[in-house]
């Protein structure tokens, strides 16, 4: 095999619209006789000839709040099955950073709330942003400790 013996016609040449009569693409180039679609700069998305359109037709479904800034929801049941596991030491202070480090919440929440699902019964220090109120009442009944970052 050569380099100049090589053939390199994979793809058959575009024609060049608006050349000509002879070119088989001229005056209208492939566009037809007036309206919206021959003139330029024109895209008729979702138009179905003055039918209400699909998007419109569906009702509308939901919505982004602004506050949901990735928070991460924990209960005081699946804090006492980690202690249980022994995946977090007796001595440290359980907050949202610990919890990253040891793979028990993924890294994508910022905040962490606290909520009273459960029981606890070893006594610990918690750092949260948010609690709720059943959660402090059990956690201070066993002997425990609520900071709250602001």
């Amino acid at each position: 095999m050569k380099l100049n013996a090589l053939n390199n016609k994979s793809s058959r040449n575009k024609k060049r619209l608006g050349r000509g009569i002879g070119s088989s693409k001229g005056k209208t180039s492939g566009r037809g006789h007036k309206g919206q679609k021959s003139r330029s700069g024109v895209a008729i998305k979702s138009f179905e000839g003055g039918q209400m359109p699909l998007y419109r037709r569906l009702p509308k479904r939901g919505f982004k709040s602004i506050k949901n800034k990735r928070i991460a929801l924990m209960n005081l049941s699946r804090i006492q099955e980690i202690i249980n596991k022994k995946k977090i030491s007796l001595n440290t202070k359980i907050n949202l950073q610990n919890l990253q480090k040891s793979n028990l919440i993924n890294n994508k929440y910022k905040k962490l709330k606290l909520l009273g699902s459960g029981d606890i019964k070893e006594k610990f220090d918690f750092e949260v942003d948010f609690i709720s109120k059943s959660a402090k009442e059990k956690i201070e009944k066993s002997g425990g400790k609520v900071t709250l970052i602001k």
